[in-house]
């Protein structure tokens, strides 16, 4: 299989996190990509005409995007079953939180783009004042059901946590721990993971 791949995109650390739970780690080749909402990059737009990362080319020369159908796709491979439950109110909580955490990491990409794509004279504070309120709703939520993540290894509290890990590593001075104490601490602990450890977000060399 082969991956493109962005060291610092959530949703790919969310598969890549994936990947290393299921043991398929040594399966994916990640291929060199620079995903961009204007200089879109052709080698990604061959294989997903939406252009974004993450893509994944199977064995048998499939492309699927986007995180939610790959990281999928790849519990199947490794037997199904677990990283999303089957059925039942397991797999509805599992993918709801998976939604909760894509939408936080959502939010802060978008802030991103307003920040660093967008010429200066277009930058509409509001906006990106509602997106951190988005991220802010959403974290105050887990603060108060917060035992919704624990003892569990699942698709939803994978995205939660590269969620979490994007907003560390782009928005430090957002300063979320502090406010959600609860939160912080059980992502302090689930961030102890081998998974999580190997796939930091990094700025490329």
């Amino acid at each position: 299989m082969k991956l493109h791949f962005s060291p610092t995109s959530p949703f790919v650390r969310k598969c890549t996190v994936c990947a290393h739970e299921l043991g398929l780690t040594e399966r994916i080749e990640r291929l060199p990509a620079s995903a961009h909402p204007v200089q879109r990059d052709r080698r990604i737009i061959e294989n997903n005409p939406l252009g974004k990362v993450p893509t994944l080319l199977t064995d048998d020369g499939q492309a699927l995007y986007d995180s939610r159908v790959i990281c999928e796709y790849l519990d199947s491979l490794a037997g199904g079953g677990r990283l999303f439950p089957a059925d039942g109110a397991a797999r509805w909580q599992a993918l709801t939180l998976q939604a909760l955490g894509d939408g936080v990491a959502d939010a802060g990409v978008l802030v991103r783009y307003e920040d660093t794509v967008r010429t200066e004279g277009l930058r509409w504070p509001q906006w990106r004042e509602a997106q951190f309120d988005k991220i802010g709703t959403s974290l105050a939520y887990l603060e108060s059901h917060v035992a919704l993540l624990h003892d569990r290894v699942d698709i939803g509290s994978i995205a939660v946590a590269c969620a979490l890990g994007f907003l560390d590593f782009r928005y430090a001075d957002f300063g979320w721990r502090e406010r959600y104490p609860q939160v912080a601490a059980w992502a302090a602990q689930f961030n102890q993971r081998p998974s999580m450890q190997a796939s930091q977000p990094r700025q490329p060399q």
